[in-house]
């Protein structure tokens, strides 16, 4: 018979409760089958794990001792990914990013050209998603960086969780609307054709979207003063962007994303400076070791190749 490291798990949550029916219930499945499960992992021992007289069931000497390795090699299993990897990158020539939609397409082309005029810049393997899950493959260690937008008011999880980063560049969010006939704002956050009382048409962000995360904390209050009302919510700055080319409303935008289209009159702006937000391009490194590749390619950017500051955390300073 051969161990199925799945017993492992069985095992520790029956040793917590020593109730059979509770047990299987938290490893969904019946009771039946986890007991199976139990007695097969005690015939491959040669021994009884469990007391099955008393209620709740007891270790015996054996379980007790056999806890105390199970939970050494649930341990030890759990380092095997994340080792592997490492071995894996100790050799690898591939950078693994995550960058958020608009920069992916509008900013890290660019980049990567400029920076490959200061160092080699081998084979890349892009994940472009929403700023929530480019954060969440950081913290997991499923990429080596990320670039995305952000803001000295609003540390996000990288920043609280101490990620070093380097500020690669600077962009605004500006609030923008479709032109009227005139040329003007179709829908000015103040004054023009806007009836003193009417809501501003908003384009927002979901949950998920970083862009949408600054403008809640750094404007949310004065949004609220000056009456929006949301009228269409998506997580990616390029729907928005589409739906205010069709002159559906307001969306505040990165300008790297609309520089053509502002250029072209397609959009305008809708309010003053005050409703304009200066943002950060930033890359986030892993905190472990990523093999020599990737080290090499963060020590030239933090030695100023493609790089406006210095490493940072922006939640300590």
């Amino acid at each position: 018979m051969t161990l199925n490291l799945s017993w492992i798990d069985d095992f520790m949550v029956l040793a917590a409760s020593g109730n059979f029916s509770r047990a299987a219930e938290e490893r969904h499945m019946t009771q039946p089958a986890f007991s199976r499960r139990i007695r097969a992992l005690e015939e491959w021992l040669g021994t009884d794990l469990f007391d099955r007289s008393s209620q709740p069931a007891r270790l015996t000497d054996a379980g007790l001792w056999f806890r105390k390795t199970a939970q050494e090699l649930q341990a030890q299993v759990a380092r095997v990914p994340g080792e592997a990897r490492a071995i894996a990158e100790a050799s690898s020539q591939t950078l693994r990013f995550a960058a958020t939609h608009a920069l992916s397409f509008s900013f890290m082309p660019r980049w990567l050209r400029a920076l490959e005029a200061h160092t080699s810049v081998g084979p890349v393997n892009l994940v472009s998603d929403t700023q929530q899950k480019c954060e969440a493959l950081l913290l997991q260690s499923q990429v080596q960086f990320v670039l995305a937008h952000g803001h000295r008011q609003v540390p996000g999880p990288l920043d609280e969780a101490a990620f070093a980063c380097v500020v690669v560049g600077q962009d605004q969010l500006l609030p923008v609307c479709a032109p009227d006939a005139a040329g003007g704002p179709a829908h000015p956050l103040e004054g023009g054709k806007r009836a003193k009382d009417a809501a501003v048409p908003l384009l927002a962000y979901s949950s998920e979207s970083g862009l949408g995360r600054i403008l809640r904390e750094v404007k949310g209050a004065a949004l609220d003063r000056l009456h929006v009302q949301p009228v269409f919510t998506a997580h990616l700055a390029s729907v928005l962007r589409t739906m205010a080319l069709d002159g559906r409303g307001v969306a505040w935008l990165p300008k790297i994303l609309i520089g053509d289209d502002l250029a072209a009159g397609r959009l305008v702006v809708a309010g003053g400076k005050d409703w304009h937000l200066d943002l950060d391009i930033r890359l986030h490194r892993d905190r472990g070791a990523m093999g020599a590749a990737a080290e090499t390619f963060w020590a030239a950017v933090a030695g100023g190749a493609g790089a406006a500051s210095k490493p940072t955390n922006p939640a300590l300073v």
